[in-house]
């Protein structure tokens, strides 16, 4: 993982402050805040609210203690959080996870590629663990099933793994694979071409998966969720990463904000993808744009640089994108 910019100068702040921001902002409805996300409270019987976020690059660059309050508040919004971009030195991650409330446990895996690891959050007073924990792996024999059409190159298995976990909500079951796929170098037009068709055979393939493990009668579930940085340019149907994924089954609902996931304003980056028979559970789901909330007295919409470096740089280049599910 290469480190973001770092701010000059730096920016210092008061955690309570712009956590009583987020807040206000998280809660407002529409009428007082138009920008506003409303998120739903957690502990709602029937229902879960998970959330997909990756925390760039946590534990590359040193975040102080204030940002790591900052970021736990945020992912303590949710019963149920798949987070992706941890370093391989977990002090940051470990950190963060000191500044969440007790009734929080977590899981993750071990560095895979960009020596980055992933992991899962969630509430324990609404969510436990199953005993079905692993990765997505095609092995070598089934590759040659992971093909598209116009793409001539070989699948030869995932950059970084999906890390998959089980977990129990009430009487339900639920399997989620958290994913981020490889981006790839972009430094000529025979990378991007290259990294570009990586990448869709990777979509293709957890969308493959997911349609086959849902249909195989030795599933545990059938209730089953792709989600995190897909590295989706666009969520819409010209979209070859989009047409990938989709192609098995999968969805990708849209979220009411329909604003992009990536604080730079340019990419749907993010997703959480659900097999058939889950679209019609899903209740509420959105982006929570910290826009002008968090750090409100640098941000100007107009001229946007200094905020945005600060932001990407203590809290994250990418936005939570959380769902609210109907059990």
């Amino acid at each position: 993982m290469r480190s973001l910019t770092r701010p000059n100068p730096e920016h210092n702040y008061d955690p309570q402050v712009e956590i009583g921001n987020l807040i206000l902002h998280r809660d407002a409805k529409p009428a007082e805040d138009p920008g506003s996300r409303q998120i739903p409270s957690t502990g709602q019987p029937g229902k879960l609210l998970m959330a997909t976020w990756n925390i760039a690059n946590l534990g590359v660059h040193k975040r102080r203690v204030d940002d790591l309050k900052v970021i736990a508040t945020i992912l303590s919004w949710f019963e149920l959080v798949a987070v992706q971009e941890i370093a391989d030195n977990l002090d940051d991650f470990l950190g963060l996870i000191a500044h969440l409330p007790d009734h929080y446990d977590w899981i993750f895996n071990d560095r895979a590629g960009n020596d980055e690891r992933s992991a899962f959050l969630y509430d324990t007073r609404r969510v436990r663990l199953s005993p079905k924990i692993g990765e997505v792996v095609v092995v070598e024999s089934d590759r040659k099933h992971v093909r598209l059409p116009g793409i001539e190159r070989n699948f030869f298995g995932f950059n970084r793994n999906p890390y998959l976990a089980g977990f129990h909500v009430e009487s339900s079951q639920i399997l989620l694979a958290n994913c981020h796929l490889i981006y790839g170098p972009q430094s000529s037009s025979t990378d991007k071409q290259a990294s570009l068709e990586r990448r869709q055979l990777e979509a293709y393939a957890i969308a493959r998966w997911c349609d086959l493990r849902r249909k195989d009668r030795h599933r545990w579930t059938t209730n089953i969720i792709a989600l995190g940085d897909f590295n989706l340019p666009r969520a819409e149907t010209t979209d070859e990463i989009y047409q990938a994924l989709t192609k098995r089954g999968l969805s990708l609902p849209p979220h009411t904000t329909r604003i992009p996931t990536n604080v730079s304003n340019t990419a749907d980056y993010d997703q959480i993808a659900v097999t058939p028979g889950l679209k019609t559970k899903i209740l509420k789901m959105g982006v929570f744009d910290f826009d002008g909330a968090i750090f409100s007295d640098i941000y100007n919409p107009s001229t946007p640089g200094y905020w945005r470096t600060c932001t990407k740089y203590y809290i994250s280049d990418h936005r939570p994108l959380w769902m609210q599910l109907k059990l």
